[in-house]
């Protein structure tokens, strides 16, 4: 990390965990970054009283004491963005972690481009006149998401100079643009959302390949979604799913206090996968924060908003992108931490009176915009919940409800019966839906929402008195739930032909067993008992989709009209 002169040096006062004081330097303001000690500790400015600054450390301050020598460096907590991110791990302030052995040195920083060289081809031509988000030239070979080079935001004027094309290190000046360099990476603080020419309405379906979601809670890309549920529900397996399969075009995948061995499966996985969209990995258009829970608790809580400029400096391009945060839940236990360290006022259960802004402000960075160069780009936001004990009126769970369009709520019973992913279709919801939807969808998700309804409301009375006690139709009801449930929302993480579902074969599975339902009710309408029906083989299609590929739809429809046919010899 960079010094400055010797002038804005000063003593440290007195160090408790990674809260430091500070004697008061002159022209040092709130959120300014301070290198701390001889090893150039990072830190950040939380509170200046008379003649003492105090200063939150992003690591371990062991060895740091009192006398010991700082530097404020007047500008605020910022990270590089460039080529490089794409494939890359890194921790919550962005500093690499795939080259760096078991663990960062201490004073660490975020100057990791300039030792890597790109392929630049230039889009502009000298003497143009631009504006501020205009390409100037493209990246080639850092990955299978073009990277493209703009002028940045606040400057505009005519190129004075412009790079040819040819392999330049990442520090290389490419274009100067009234008098402004323009390199190939460039610094952003984490903490202000990078600018956007306006909002636009987010109508754009984000295909996750996860029917549960595709076909009852869809999202929009550029909204923003929350997965609550108690620890074995399968958040951390749903998201990864998401990750892997959603078509969007750049993936930042924010491990905020995950366990270590979460997280290295993460990556394993990810390294793995080949990407259905270049045949590559699909790590090479991932961007992956590691922050695990044995890291610095205030670097965790700079991750979420390290992933939301990273997205961001990827959205400006025209692109679009997911943010995945696992788990906000530990980003505020960090906030709790924090705030019960400088002598906040606690709110309720401990955490800060400002939590509720806080998650507000983190979610309101999900957009799907005009850039600054006219392009249409997205940030969809997904955090994950963990409420202690599964109790959803928890306070982060319950102030994240407010601010999000959609909720995918984890069920426990479901997640214990190894129905996954347990995704509750009574406890969640989706805003986006109203908007996404064409009618025979909308029509579809209707039928289905309908007969799991009912199916959970005969639940309780199969419980107290036995599916015999039931009337026929209301048998019908019962099986009808069961092959939904098992046909259809279930959907397995393991297989190679489940583990995605495209929109055409959600369909033809969700059209087949209504299908089937109905050919049901009409045998029973004819008289055809309710217990014949549940001797026949459903197998079929209940199979089908796990037998089936993620596009065979057709094959879905042959299964179906088997068992009508089967259903109808009964007549």
């Amino acid at each position: 990390m960079s010094g400055t002169d010797s002038a804005r040096e000063c003593r440290v006062l007195r160090v408790a965990g990674p809260l430091v004081e500070l004697e008061y330097v002159g022209g040092t303001a709130m959120y300014d970054l301070v290198s701390l000690g001889e090893a150039g500790l990072p830190g950040e400015v939380v509170a200046v009283s008379g003649n003492v600054v105090t200063v939150q450390a992003y690591e371990h301050t062991g060895g740091l004491a009192p006398g010991h020598r700082a530097r404020p460096l007047g500008r605020p907590l910022s990270v590089r963005l460039g080529p490089e991110l794409l494939g890359g791990i890194y921790d919550g302030l962005l500093r690499p972690l795939s080259d760096s052995g078991d663990w960062l040195l201490p004073g660490a920083h975020e100057g990791h481009g300039a030792a890597h060289s790109w392929w630049f081809i230039p889009r502009a031509v000298g003497q143009q006149q631009v504006t501020e988000g205009t390409v100037v030239g493209e990246i080639r070979a850092a990955g299978p998401v073009p990277v493209r080079v703009l002028v940045p935001p606040g400057c505009h004027g005519r190129v004075s100079r412009l790079a040819a094309e040819g392999r330049y290190p990442g520090d290389a000046v490419l274009a100067v643009v009234d008098g402004t360099e323009i390199k190939m990476g460039t610094s952003w603080p984490i903490r202000r959302p990078r600018p956007a020419r306006e909002r636009v309405t987010a109508d754009a379906p984000l295909s996750t390949g996860q029917r549960a979601i595709d076909l009852l809670f869809p999202v929009a890309r550029g909204s923003t979604v929350a997965v609550p549920g108690g620890f074995g529900t399968g958040k951390t397996m749903l998201l990864q799913q998401i990750a892997k399969w959603c078509d969007a075009d750049v993936i930042v995948y924010v491990g905020c206090g995950e366990r270590g061995n979460e997280m290295a499966d993460v990556i394993t996985e990810l390294s793995a996968l080949e990407d259905p969209r270049t045949g590559g990995r699909l790590a090479d258009r991932t961007v992956t924060i590691a922050n695990t829970s044995n890291m610095p608790m205030m670097a965790r809580e700079a991750s979420v908003h390290t992933g939301a400029t990273v997205a961001e400096y990827f959205r400006d391009m025209g692109l679009d992108v997911v943010v995945i945060a696992d788990s906000t839940s530990r980003w505020a236990e960090a906030l709790r931490e924090f705030a019960s360290r400088t002598g906040e006022l606690p709110a309720e259960e401990g955490y800060p009176a400002g939590l509720a802004s806080a998650i507000a402000a983190f979610y309101e960075r999900a957009a799907a915009v005009t850039t600054l160069g006219g392009a249409q780009g997205s940030v969809t936001v997904i955090g994950a919940v963990s409420p202690p004990g599964g109790d959803m009126t928890e306070p982060v769970t319950a102030h994240t409800e407010r601010f999000v369009r959609c909720l995918w709520a984890l069920d426990r019973d479901l997640a214990y019966a190894r129905h996954y992913p347990a995704i509750s279709w009574s406890g969640s919801f989706s805003r986006d839906a109203t908007v996404l939807a064409d009618p025979a969808q909308a029509e579809r998700r209707g039928h289905v929402a309908a007969l799991l309804a009912e199916a959970d409301r005969l639940a309780d009375l199969v419980d107290l008195v036995g599916i015999t006690a039931l009337p026929d139709q209301e048998r019908v009801s019962v099986l009808a739930g069961r092959l939904m449930r098992e046909g259809v929302l279930q959907q397995s993480a393991l297989s190679a032909r489940d583990a995605y579902c495209a929109q055409e074969k959600t369909a033809a599975l969700v059209d087949a067993v209504l299908a089937v339902v109905e050919e049901c009710r009409g045998l029973v309408d004819s008289g055809i008992p309710a217990a014949t029906l549940e001797e026949v083989d459903f197998a079929p299609v209940i199979r089908v989709r796990e037998e089936t590929g993620p596009h065979e739809a057709a094959a879905v429809a042959e299964r179906r009209d088997a068992v009508l046919a089967r259903l109808r010899e009964l007549r």
